[in-house]
């Protein structure tokens, strides 16, 4: 049986998140990207090094366009979904049913395109542009950009943004600027492990509040999913290879798609719970068949773009009712995700998110990592609008008393046990992903094979 989409209690049909590709509407955006390409070189030279050297591709760093005005663009648009915001002197155009750049109509000729960075200052140095570009925005802002080339009218910028989708960014004082950095150290340092998990859970909501309250919701659901990230790349080596490639051209994670967190049944409320406090709203949900025995719920943060996909052991009879928000009882059988928060921990406290997910040319990739000796395994997608595989999992050791409560719950066999604190067992994983014609949702038949694929019970004895 393969994973379907769960219908929430109170939603109509209409009402459910049906993503679909949305062809019209990416022949367009390419269109205008292809025009717009013809005339900056930087861009076109640029966009090659991306493929060669990080494996991936210009249109997936894009963070809006510039179009100029002409006669039935407005209607073109409206005709392919896009919806329509004035900021100033300029409109811009977002397509909510896919996954495309935001496009900026400002007068005749203007024609641009911004990429989207983690800091404009690590591009600057990593192109040696620090003497020849100014930066618009202070270190500090939610919003700052650089022009990089400008060639008869066509213009290269770079963006970064935290938690900020507009175009005028609050001022920030200095004690504004003092409480960035404070909680950016707060997110950076959190305690992950704690004799009660439940303790660890409020110590994390103690730092949330107390970021939301001084910075905002959005500005501190940027520094928290920044840390994670951090957290989760200090303990994976196929991310800190791809995050140096991308480094070394000054993009950083920007290329993130979705965060992939792993729960126990017990703390999958608690987990949504906070999510919820960073701004994520609910969005699908699915459950993976009723042999799988797992299900998720995908949350969005809008204003950062972070998408998460939050995993839970789950059984046939829990689909209809509000498991993200009514709790889930514990229980000694564990399926796949139970067991792995039993050995390393929830990932949202002592293990660290499962997977990253990030856009790549999925061949170059997979190609460019091997040859890095990055393995990948099978894909779990091959679709032609999406494409999905992780990289070989990361080993990592397991304290013995988690394995010897595993054993004793009847979870694993005492030769299981025995292999584990020999070996170790699989922690997390990176993910390639290619996304093609905007669709923006997930894999609804193939994932549960590749879930199976990374339980340590499965795995074969040497």
């Amino acid at each position: 049986m393969g994973k379907r989409q769960m219908p929430h209690p109170h939603e109509t049909e209409k009402d459910r998140f049906q993503w679909t590709p949305q062809p019209e509407a990416a022949e367009f955006v390419h269109r205008v990207l292809d025009d717009y390409l013809a005339a900056n070189s930087w861009a076109v030279q640029f966009g090659q090094r991306l493929l060669d050297e990080t494996g991936t591709r210009l249109v997936d760093w894009i963070d809006h366009l510039a179009v100029p005005q002409q006669e039935g663009l407005d209607q073109r648009l409206e005709a392919l979904s896009f919806k329509r915001t004035r900021h100033g002197e300029s409109t811009f155009w977002r397509h909510a049913p896919g996954l495309f750049p935001e496009l900026m109509v400002h007068g005749a000729t203007t024609r641009g395109l911004a990429l989207r960075v983690d800091s404009v200052e690590d591009f600057l140095a990593a192109h040696h542009l620090q003497q020849e570009v100014t930066i618009v925005g202070s270190p500090a802002a939610a919003l700052r950009r650089a022009l990089i080339s400008d060639e008869g009218g066509a213009q290269l910028w770079v963006v970064q943004r935290h938690g900020f989708s507009g175009w005028q960014p609050p001022a920030l004082d200095k004690s504004s600027e003092q409480a960035i950095v404070r909680h950016a150290a707060a997110f950076g340092s959190r305690r992950r492990e704690f004799e009660d998990d439940i303790a660890g859970f409020e110590n994390a909501r103690t730092l949330i509040q107390a970021a939301v309250s001084d910075l905002g919701v959005d500005r501190a659901a940027d520094l928290f999913f920044k840390s994670e990230r951090d957290y989760w790349q200090s303990r994976n080596r196929a991310a800190q290879v791809q995050k140096a490639r991308q480094d070394a051209l000054g993009m950083g994670w920007a290329n993130h798609d979705h965060h992939t967190y792993r729960a126990s049944r017990e703390h999958f409320a608690r987990l949504i719970e906070l999510m919820e406090l960073l701004g994520c709203h609910c969005r699908e949900r699915f459950f993976a068949g009723d042999e799988a025995g797992w299900g998720a719920q995908v949350l969005e943060q809008t204003a950062c773009r972070v998408v998460i996909f939050a995993d839970v052991d789950l059984t046939p009879d829990e689909i209809s009712g509000d498991f993200a928000h009514q709790g889930l009882a514990s229980r000694d059988q564990l399926g796949t995700v139970g067991l792995w928060c039993r050995l390393h921990g929830d990932a949202f406290l002592q293990a660290g998110m499962h997977h990253l997910e990030c856009q790549f040319d999925f061949e170059r990739a997979r190609q460019q990592l091997q040859e890095l000796g990055i393995q990948t395994m099978a894909p779990f997608t091959d679709f032609t609008y999406l494409k999905q595989a992780f990289t070989e999992g990361e080993t990592w050791s397991v304290a013995d008393a988690r394995i010897e409560a595993a054993r004793a719950a009847g979870s694993i066999t005492d030769k299981q046990a025995q292999r584990f604190r020999v070996e170790g067992v699989l922690g997390s994983h990176m993910e390639i992903l290619q996304r093609d014609d905007g669709y923006r949702g997930f894999n609804q038949t193939g994932i549960s094979e590749i879930i199976k694929k990374t339980d340590p019970r499965q795995m074969p004895s040497p």
